[in-house]
């Protein structure tokens, strides 16, 4: 049974031993959020993580620091790569038919990724008027449970640099083939550096 769903940015400088002093006071609201998150998750003790993440290495490490601490549960990775966003919503859905619907754990979903990385001309991408455009469009879309406008803002917006749509569509297909009603609640979104990181928790419906 799916009993939890979230979206995670992943960038190494919220890690204590990684960001500092600085540079996480600038995120705090974001640091917040997860840990927000992370009491919400080990409340509801799964037996299985399933985590989908663009990036290896922190794109999965630094959610599970914030949101699995105090917790030991099986944790499935998912890397994604470069098909195109509707493919991961096929992805999801054939995945929780192939390895999760017969599952009695309780299972949590965790959706690693960051928004667009062209916010500030000093941003790691620079600057391009796609990033915020993308950010805006797919935070208020999850406020909407508008699935169709999310997996379409790749093409709407090429130029956006972003990098978790495809993590992002991974979940929401698993929860469209689980036939998991969901509302998202918008915890945070910051973009000091650049880059747009959102912290978002999923409502669900009963199954």
């Amino acid at each position: 049974m799916i009993s939890f769903a979230c979206i995670s940015p992943h960038p190494p400088l919220l890690l204590p031993d990684i960001g500092s002093k600085t540079d996480r006071s600038a995120v705090a609201k974001t640091i917040e959020s997860l840990e927000k998150l992370g009491s919400l998750l080990a409340a509801i003790q799964p037996q299985t993580i399933v985590i989908s993440s663009p990036h290896p290495d922190w794109g999965f490490n630094v959610p599970l620091h914030f949101l699995a601490n105090g917790i030991s549960p099986e944790v499935i990775t998912v890397l994604c790569g470069l098909e195109p966003p509707d493919e991961y919503f096929k992805k999801g859905a054939e995945f929780y038919l192939k390895q999760l619907k017969n599952l009695a754990d309780k299972i949590a979903l965790i959706a690693s990724g960051d928004l667009s990385h062209r916010l500030k001309v000093d941003g790691p991408y620079g600057f391009h008027e796609q990033g915020p455009l993308f950010d805006k469009k797919l935070v208020a879309s999850l406020k909407n449970s508008d699935v169709k406008t999310i997996i379409g803002l790749e093409n709407e917006f090429p130029e956006a640099g972003e990098c978790g749509l495809r993590s992002f569509c991974f979940l929401l297909g698993i929860l469209e083939g689980a036939k998991i009603g969901w509302q998202a609640d918008i915890l945070s979104y910051e973009s000091p550096f650049g880059v747009g990181y959102l912290v978002a928790n999923f409502d669900l419906k009963t199954q």
